[in-house]
């Protein structure tokens, strides 16, 4: 019964929408950073370890 009843109340908090604020979306400058940072990144697998490179 006790179970039972956890379950129910964990199912009502779960099923429930969750808030949803305001859209943000991010500065042109943080996408920017993220794109030249992904194209500098290099990775280089060797036989027992992986070396991660920024190269710019």
């Amino acid at each position: 019964m006790r179970i039972t009843r956890k379950l129910t109340s964990m199912a009502k908090l779960y099923a429930q929408k969750a808030f949803s604020g305001p859209k943000r979306l991010p500065k042109k400058e943080t996408v920017q950073f993220l794109l030249n940072y992904s194209k500098a990144l290099k990775i280089v697998k060797t036989s027992r370890m992986n070396f991660e490179l920024i190269t710019n």
